[in-house]
């Protein structure tokens, strides 16, 4: 099946979109993607909303923007790669988490399936997190089993490094193993840093968290968090770590605190792996900062590579994740198991909008 994803991430910085050919079990193609930017003022809606937890100018109204947004870049997209909707089986619609609360099975991802299924005109999967939650589970991460199709002939154990709002992992293991679980924060309170001290909306190539000193008392306090010892499978909220730990420190040692932060509790995982892992590959969009990549290096003492090492499209993964798992969705299979999310039992999920049904 040709599959289309759609992903908005933690980071906010736009919708990422991607094509994919795949049976939900093996993938067999890997097509175009690409990334369109939020507009300003979408994006500041987005964000008002999502640090206040609810969405700006009434949910109803700003989740109707939010999905014609979603519209407007599948309908460029195909056309700027002259991709006709009818090659399409399904679209894989992730939304953008407006919060994520497990503990209490709540998870809310904003956008409107029906509407864009009869905009578009095409069958769309989306709600992937609901089921898993409301069983118990974590609802996340939900890229695992398409990390376990791509490297099916990578050399094992291995860990697949997700650096996007939070951070997560998978570790994949000989015999089909797979655990996964967030394990602390990433580009989210690193971006916001920067944002509220005036000097752009992220921390470009590692530049000004490079020439700070990140202050390993503070440090060693935010690593006290029990997050950070609970076992897999776990999972955060975008909020649960925020700037406002760096309140009070200079702007560089700020930025070189947070950077730290991200390394460090992706090396606390470690304890809970089965075994240690012979490279780690990172995905995400802190992959493109040499600082977090070279704290990585030095903490995990194994080699940290970007995806792109071994082939694969680190700004299109989380799209075709969800393109992948439309497709496993439409076929019954598990979209998460007891060893990614915590989940009872392998859980299908993912909810149906049919474009004539829609129409």
């Amino acid at each position: 099946m040709r599959a289309l994803g759609l992903m908005s991430g933690t980071s906010m910085d736009g919708i990422d979109v991607a094509v994919i050919e795949s049976d939900g079990e093996r993938i067999s193609a890997l097509g175009p993607w690409g990334t369109a930017p939020y507009e300003p003022t979408v994006c500041e809606a987005l964000r008002l909303a999502v640090t206040g937890g609810q969405a700006a100018d009434g949910e109803e109204g700003f989740v109707r923007t939010l999905t014609d947004a979603h519209e407007q870049v599948v309908e460029r997209f195909l056309a700027d790669h002259g991709i006709a909707i009818g090659e399409l089986s399904v679209i894989g619609f992730h939304g953008h988490t407006l919060y994520h609360r497990p503990e209490e099975r709540r998870t809310c991802q904003l956008g409107d399936g029906a509407r864009l299924a009869r905009r578009l005109g095409i069958d769309v999967v989306g709600d992937f997190r609901s089921a898993d939650v409301s069983a118990g589970g974590q609802g996340a991460p939900f890229a695992p089993l398409y990390h376990q199709a791509l490297a099916r002939d990578l050399a094992k154990p291995l860990c697949v490094l997700n650096l996007g709002g939070v951070a997560n992992i998978t570790w994949l293991g000989n015999d089909d193993a797979v655990i996964a679980c967030d394990t602390g924060p990433a580009n989210a309170p690193l971006d916001d840093w920067v944002r509220r001290q005036g000097v752009g909306d992220c921390d470009l190539d590692g530049r000004i968290s490079a020439t700070g000193a990140a202050d390993q008392v503070r440090l060693a306090r935010w690593l006290d968090h029990p997050f950070f010892t609970a076992p897999p499978p776990k999972s955060l909220d975008r909020n649960d770590f925020t700037a406002e730990l760096a309140d009070g420190m200079p702007l560089a040692d700020g930025a070189a605190t947070l950077a730290a932060f991200v390394a460090a509790s992706v090396a606390r995982v470690r304890q809970h792996l089965p075994q240690t892992p012979l490279r780690w590959l990172v995905t995400g969009g802190g992959r493109h900062n040499p600082t977090i990549m070279a704290a990585l290096a030095a903490v995990l003492a194994v080699p940290v590579e970007p995806v792109e090492a071994v082939g694969w499209q680190g700004d299109a993964l989380e799209a075709q994740a969800f393109a992948f798992l439309a497709v496993r969705s439409l076929k019954g299979l598990p979209l998460s198991l007891p060893s990614t999310t915590g989940v009872p039992r392998p859980m299908p999920g993912g909810r149906l909008f049919r474009a004539k049904d829609a129409a």
